[in-house]
C-alpha cells in the first residue's frame, strides 16, 4: 500500500512514515482496505511538560513519535499498519506539566477516537502511550473499548520499551537525553547514542506490532459471551 501521490505540500501534523499516515488516505481507500483484521491501527498519546531534560514541553511527542516513525520505516512489507495523529491532552497531575486534562475527559476523549477506528472497519488496536501520568487511563481504556465496542485492544507503555519519563521511577534518563540530543540536534557525542537508542527500541517496537499482528482475531467478532448460572 502507497501513500496519496498528491497529499497537503508542506504541512506536517506531527512525526511520521506518510505510508503508514491515517490522515494522508482519503476515504473511499478505507472502505475497499485489504485485510482489515490484520492492519494494527495505532494511537500513540502524550502530554506535555518539562521534565528537565533540556528538551521543550513536547519532549514525549518528539520521542515517541520518532520512535513509531522508525518502526513504520523498518518493518516488513507485510505488516500492515496506520498511524493516527497523536492524541496530545493527557493527564498531568505534576506542576511542571502543561495543559493537563481530568481524567474523565481524558478516558473519553480516547473513545471518541477509538469510535472512529471502529467505525472504518477495523479492529486491532495499539493504544501507545509515552505520558507516564497515563499508563492506567490508558489500559482502563482499551479494557472498556474491548467490552463495549469488541475491537481487539493492546497497550504498549514506552517505559515498557525503556525510555521512561518518570523522573522518580527510576527510568534511565541518560537514554532519553541522549535520543533527544540526536534528534533536536544536541551534543554530538550525545547524538551518536541517541542513534542507536532510536535503532534499538524501533526494532523492539516492531517486533511487538508483529506479534499484534500475527495474534488471531478475537472469536466470535469480540463479542462477549455472557455467563449464566443454573
Amino acid at each position: 500500500m502507497s501513500p496519496p501521490t498528491d497529499p497537503l505540500p508542506d504541512i506536517q501534523l506531527c512525526l511520521a512514515d506518510e505510508a503508514t499516515f491515517w490522515p494522508w488516505r482519503r476515504w473511499p481507500e478505507f472502505a475497499n482496505w485489504p485485510d482489515k483484521e490484520r492492519t494494527v491501527v495505532v494511537l500513540p498519546i502524550a502530554g506535555f511538560a518539562d521534565y528537565g531534560l533540556g528538551a521543550g514541553l513536547d519532549a514525549e511527542e518528539a520521542v515517541l513519535m520518532s520512535v513509531l516513525r522508525e518502526a513504520s520505516l523498518r518493518r516488513s512489507p507485510d505488516l500492515a499498519m496506520l498511524v493516527i495523529p497523536p492524541v496530545r491532552f493527557a493527564l498531568g497531575p505534576k506542576p511542571y506539566c502543561a495543559f493537563p486534562i481530568d481524567p474523565d475527559a481524558a478516558c473519553e476523549l480516547l473513545e471518541e477516537v477509538l469510535g472512529w477506528v471502529d467505525a472504518a472497519g477495523f479492529s486491532k488496536v495499539l493504544l501507545l502511550n509515552a505520558s507516564p501520568w497515563n499508563e492506567e487511563v490508558t489500559k482502563a481504556v482499551g479494557r472498556d473499548v474491548r467490552i463495549a465496542r469488541g475491537l481487539q485492544m493492546y497497550c504498549i507503555q514506552l517505559s515498557s520499551l525503556g525510555l521512561d519519563f518518570d523522573p522518580v521511577r527510576g527510568g534511565d534518563r541518560a537514554k532519553l537525553k541522549a535520543l533527544l540530543a540526536a534528534l533536536l540536534g544536541g551534543d554530538p557525542a550525545l547524538a551518536g547514542t541517541g542513534a542507536n537508542v532510536l535503532a534499538e527500541v524501533s526494532s523492539h517496537l516492531v517486533s511487538l506490532l508483529s506479534e499484534i499482528r500475527n495474534h488471531p482475531p478475537l472469536a466470535a467478532d469480540g463479542v462477549l459471551t455472557t455467563k449464566t448460572w443454573p
